[in-house]
């Protein structure tokens, strides 16, 4: 396996022009991450409810409200990123959000994948504490 396994071998212009879908596709699994590492951190929760506590967060329902509640703590390149992602053109069906919802839980998971794929933590780090506060 290659020692670098998770490093992303492309430069930032690269990743600017790959699709917003890449990105949330990403952002996803990075949040994911983010809200089960803060949930074994901070609770002692079985893994069942470790698993219905993630779900909490990581719906699109609460994913829409969490952007729409940092959208104006962003920079003008992160509501580029946000606007793009919202925007793209997905034939997932929601079903448990409205389209609506779905585009901007969509639009949040591009901001986390970008910054991931971008390499930049600190601000990464800064929007994800600000969910958790």
């Amino acid at each position: 396996m290659d020692k670098n396994w998770n490093k992303i071998k492309k430069d930032k212009k690269e990743i600017a022009l790959m699709s917003p879908l890449i990105w949330a596709y990403v952002g996803d699994c990075v949040y994911e991450l983010y809200i089960r590492t803060q949930l074994i951190n901070n609770t002692n929760l079985k893994p069942h409810k470790l698993h219905i506590e993630t779900i909490k967060y990581v719906k699109a329902t609460s994913q829409a409200e969490i952007l729409k509640n940092i959208y104006e703590t962003l920079t003008e390149e992160e509501k580029d990123i946000v606007r793009r992602g919202r925007n793209t053109e997905n034939h997932h069906l929601p079903k448990n959000a409205t389209n609506a919802e779905y585009s901007y839980a969509t639009a949040f998971e591009a901001l986390i994948g970008y910054l991931y794929l971008t390499d930049e933590q600190k601000r990464l780090q800064e929007i994800l504490q600000k969910i958790i506060d």
